[in-house]
C-alpha cells in the first residue's frame, strides 16, 4: 500500500508520492499523431505527458499546449469536474505508481465545491483504471488501483503541510492549539478557511471568484486592446514570470500591467478577508498559500488585519496543498498501519 496525493487545480495539476513531485498546466488535448515521435517531444519533460485513458489518447500540460490541435482548458467548475478532473488526476498519478499496486489517495476541492462534489470526485478516481503512458517512444500499460480516496477542503492541505512532518506526526503545536486563518489563492478561486484548534469553522470559511485568473484576465484584456490578439490565460504563465511577452514579433513589457492587476486583486482579496473575518478578531495567525498567494503576498500582507505568516521565498507555494494532502494521508493511514502492525 502506498500513499499519494493529487491537487487537481484549474491552473495546475500537482501530484506527489512523498519523494517525487510534479506539476503541469491543467490542459488536456488530443494526441496529435505527428507528435508521437520521440524527437518531437520536449526534451525537458522528465515525466510522461502522453497517455491513453479510457481508450482515448491525450496529451496533458505543456505538451498539449504546444502540440494539440484541440485543447481543453476551462474555468467552469461543472465542465472541469465532469470532463477533465479524472483525466488530469490519473495523468498526474500514473508515472508515480507501480502496476496494480494498491494506493490510497488524498485530494481536495475548493470550499465552494466541496459539499456538492466531494463524493463524485472521489468515486470517479476510486477503483482500477487501465492507463497507458508513452515516454521516450515507449508504451507502458499500467493498472492504477486506487483503493481508498479522501477528499478534504483544499486550504486544509496548506495547514497540514505546516502542522505535520513527513511521518505524519505533529511538529508545530501552534497550528494545533491556536485559531488559524488560511487564505489560499488558486487560479480560479480564493479560499478562506478557519481552523480553530484544528476544527473547521463553517462560519469563517468560504470560496470567492478572486483567483489569480482575475489578474490574468485583466492583463489579457489590456493586451488585446493593444494588439488585437486574444491571449489564452494559460499562455500568460511564463510571460508574467519573465516580465514580457512577444506577440507577432513585437515585445510588450508586462511589469506595469502586472503591478496594477496584482495590486487591484490583492485589495479585493484583503477586503473580502477583513469582511468575512470581522467577527473572528481572535484569529492568532493568517497563512497565505497557493501559487496566487505567493505572488500576491507583497501586496496582501499590509492590507490584511492580523499577523500574517511570511511566505518562504525558497518554496514553490503551488505545492503547499499537495504536500499537506500527502502528510495528512500518512497521518491517517501510515500511522494507523504502523499501529496495527505493532499490535
Amino acid at each position: 500500500m502506498r500513499i499519494l496525493a493529487a491537487d487537481i487545480g484549474f491552473g495546475y495539476t500537482k501530484a506527489t508520492d512523498g519523494r517525487r513531485f510534479q506539476a503541469f498546466k491543467s490542459i488536456v488535448g488530443e494526441a496529435n499523431p505527428a507528435a508521437f515521435e520521440e524527437s518531437l517531444l520536449p526534451a525537458q519533460e522528465l515525466l510522461p505527458r502522453h497517455f491513453e485513458i479510457g481508450g482515448e489518447a491525450v496529451f496533458v500540460g505543456e505538451l498539449a499546449e504546444s502540440q494539440s490541435r484541440e485543447r481543453g482548458f476551462t474555468l467552469d467548475p461543472a465542465q472541469f469536474l465532469g470532463h477533465y478532473a479524472k483525466v488530469l488526476g490519473l495523468a498526474a498519478l500514473t508515472p508515480l505508481v507501480e502496476h496494480g499496486d494498491p494506493i490510497r489517495l488524498v485530494t481536495g476541492l475548493p470550499i465552494s465545491l466541496f459539499r456538492a462534489h466531494r463524493e463524485s470526485l472521489g468515486q470517479s478516481l476510486l477503483g482500477r483504471h487501465t492507463v497507458a503512458q508513452f515516454h521516450h517512444g515507449q508504451r507502458e500499460e499500467k493498472m492504477v488501483y486506487i483503493e481508498k480516496v479522501r477528499v478534504i477542503p483544499q486550504p486544509f492541505g496548506s495547514l497540514y503541510n505546516l502542522m505535520l512532518n513527513a511521518e505524519g506526526r505533529t511538529v508545530q503545536q501552534r497550528f494545533i492549539n491556536e485559531k488559524i486563518g488560511v487564505i489560499d489563492v488558486g487560479f480560479r478561486t480564493c479560499d478562506f478557511a478557519i481552523a480553530d484548534k484544528t476544527r473547521y469553522s463553517e462560519r469563517g470559511s468560504r470560496s470567492t471568484d478572486s483567483g489569480i485568473c482575475v489578474a490574468y484576465e485583466a492583463i489579457a484584456n489590456l493586451l488585446k486592446e493593444k494588439t488585437g490578439v486574444p491571449v489564452e490565460l494559460y499562455r500568460l504563465y511564463e510571460a508574467i514570470s519573465a516580465g514580457f511577452i512577444k506577440i507577432r514579433g513585437q515585445r510588450y513589457e508586462l511589469a506595469p500591467l502586472v503591478q496594477r492587476a496584482f495590486s487591484q486583486l490583492a485589495g479585493r482579496i484583503a477586503t473580502e478577508a477583513n469582511r468575512l473575518w470581522a467577527e473572528d478578531w481572535d484569529i492568532d495567525l493568517i497563512v497565505l498559500s497557493g501559487g496566487g498567494g505567493s505572488v500576491l503576498a507583497p501586496f496582501l500582507q499590509s492590507q490584511i488585519s492580523g499577523e500574517v505568516l511570511p511566505v518562504p521565498a525558497d518554496q514553490d507555494a503551488r505545492l503547499n496543498n499537495v504536500r499537506g494532502y500527502w502528510k495528512f494521508g500518512v497521518h491517517v493511514w501510515g500511522l494507523a498501519q504502523a499501529q496495527t502492525q505493532a499490535t
